[in-house]
């Protein structure tokens, strides 16, 4: 059993389609299907039970997928070690992140890093769904949250605070927005989260906590599109300050509520870096991460 299958196999149990795996590779679908015919006959017993709609694994298939998956990366690791000899890093690096970070943290840093490491390959899954890293083969994947648990390598990329913020045309016709208490004469733009779109937490300079309800009747997602809104005008927004560090810049935004503190979770809140965990790191993967601490203006 050579390489090339293993990886198919794996490619085809995840996919659940002989078509999804062709679509990938940019081959025919038959020969997917002529390709697996010749393993199972070749194993002597089949990997799959087809159905009209998708195929399942069948119990020694999926019995021998559970062993050959430690066998897979294996051999990536023994890959990655040897590329790790060169002075360069090279390869492909699968990075992970949620759709408004890596819209607008990742991807404008990209040409730098691609020309630093004209080697490496990058390829961005920008998603707000909880992507498992190893079912996926992300590298590297960025998350937004107070702490990351899991049988991952986990470190800081930066510390996140957020702002309350709005247009200055905006604020130039609507009611006063300097205490946390102002937001009942505001209609926020909001987010879908629970506590997102329901109260605001805000911590003054003695350390009082208050909490205040919030109401809007715009509900939007990613973090993105609430940029967008505030910049259009349609209200004060609950934003990280990574988003909206320009726009503050540039005067598009104004901080409202200024002196305070404010989240709709926790105080506390930071971009992690994890990946997989596995005693070995890819040079392509240390290369990126020392790119992205030195470009976020914080090193942890």
């Amino acid at each position: 059993m050579n390489l090339a299958n293993l990886t198919l196999i794996q490619d085809v149990a995840r996919h659940g389609s002989f078509a999804a795996v062709a679509r990938q590779r940019d081959v025919d679908p038959s020969s997917i299907g002529r390709l697996v015919a010749g393993i199972e006959e070749e194993l002597g017993f089949p990997l799959f039970a087809r159905t009209t709609r998708r195929m399942e694994m069948t119990e020694a298939g999926a019995h021998y997928l559970a062993r050959i998956i430690p066998l897979s990366e294996e051999l990536d690791r023994a890959t990655d070690e040897c590329r790790a000899m060169q002075s360069e890093p090279r390869g492909t690096l699968r990075i992970s992140a949620s759709a408004t970070f890596g819209q607008r943290f990742v991807v404008p840093r990209l040409a730098a890093f691609r020309s630093a490491y004209p080697d490496v390959a990058v390829e961005g899954i920008f998603s707000d769904n909880n992507i498992h890293l190893v079912a996926e083969r992300v590298d590297l994947a960025v998350r937004l949250a107070p702490a990351v648990a899991g049988d991952y390598i986990v470190s800081k990329l930066m510390d996140t605070r957020y702002r309350v913020v709005a247009t200055p045309g905006y604020l130039r016709q609507a009611a006063e927005l300097k205490r946390p208490e102002d937001m009942a004469h505001h209609r926020a733009i909001l987010f879908p989260y629970r506590d997102y779109r329901s109260r605001w937490i805000f911590r003054d300079a003695a350390g009082t906590v208050t909490e205040q309800r919030v109401d809007g009747d715009l509900v939007l997602s990613p973090a993105g599109a609430i940029r967008d809104a505030a910049l259009a005008g349609l209200g004060p927004a609950l934003l990280p300050d990574w988003l909206i560090r320009d726009d503050l810049d540039h005067g598009t935004l104004h901080p409202c509520i200024d002196g305070w503190d404010v989240t709709a979770t926790t105080f506390d809140t930071a971009a992690w870096l994890i990946y997989p965990s596995r005693s070995y790191l890819p040079a392509k993967v240390r290369a990126m991460i020392e790119f992205l601490r030195g470009s976020s203006g914080n090193r942890h």
